[in-house]
């Protein structure tokens, strides 16, 4: 299933009224769904050579707060700490650094623009681009977090680096905006024009509360907006199934 088709089966789903939603998390133990939900549709050719040749890696998560960590206990409950985590448990021989370089409050053009230092400065083989959230949020202008976004994946692009967006937060208060349907279809288009993975959080996210018996509580902190610990945790442990699967893809393309 295509990245754009898939964000439109989700526009009839957003306008649904939210998951009850709880005060006091509770450890989840649902975080498994089919391995083609967290498929990033595309490569990971960087990211394959560099594991191939035992050369060590480095990726860039950018972001808002959501990257940075905002409802988490502690930094290393961020889902970019846990996400090193669980690729250097799925990569065992490699030597894998994930940068945190999330900022709190952050729209797509305020990121874009640092885009330079902040990611390509980290000279990354990896770059994971969390997107949208808080222009959805704030009613904000759609049209130029897009333009944003295709500015920063073009330069990315050009730089050589593998490129992953990762869009919405499922959460009690972002159901409450009527942008999340457009931001999604939006978000799932740059991906499918430029030929770039994305990671679909806010239908991984809702596949958890709605198929695997896990409750908003379970992934959402009190602010109804965001990840708590477990949530995070199970984020990363769902990226991290597909970059290792992206990689697979890869390396059996080189085979044949």
């Amino acid at each position: 299933m295509s990245s754009a088709v898939r964000a439109l089966s989700l526009i009839a789903a957003v306008t649904l009224s939210a998951p009850a939603f709880a005060a006091e998390p509770a450890a989840g133990a649902g975080c498994h769904l089919p391995r083609s939900a967290s498929a990033l549709s595309v490569p990971l050719p960087q990211l394959s050579q560099r594991i191939a040749t035992g050369t060590p890696i480095r990726i860039v998560a950018i972001g808002s707060s959501s990257t940075a960590g905002a409802g988490a206990s502690s930094p290393d409950k961020a889902y970019p700490a846990r996400l090193d985590h669980y690729l250097s448990e799925r990569f065992r021989n490699a030597d894998i650094a994930v940068l945190n370089r999330g900022v709190n409050g952050e729209t797509d053009d305020q990121t874009e623009k640092r885009i330079e230092t902040d990611a390509l400065g980290a000279k990354p083989d990896l770059v994971i681009w969390q997107v949208g959230a808080n222009t959805v949020l704030r009613d904000g202008d759609q049209g130029l977090s897009e333009r944003s976004v295709r500015q920063g994946v073009a330069r990315l692009r050009a730089a050589g680096v593998d490129v992953v967006l990762m869009d919405l937060q499922y959460a009690p208060k972002m159901l409450e905006k009527t942008g999340v349907a457009p931001m999604l279809a939006r978000i799932a288009a740059i991906a499918g024009d430029t030929h770039i993975g994305l990671f679909h959080r806010f239908e991984v996210m809702r596949s958890l509360v709605e198929t695997r018996g896990m409750t908003m509580a379970d992934l959402i902190g009190p602010d109804g907006v965001h990840q708590n610990d477990g949530g995070y945790d199970c984020v990363a442990r769902m990226l991290a199934a597909g970059i290792e699967d992206a990689v697979n893809v890869h390396n059996s393309g080189l085979q044949r």
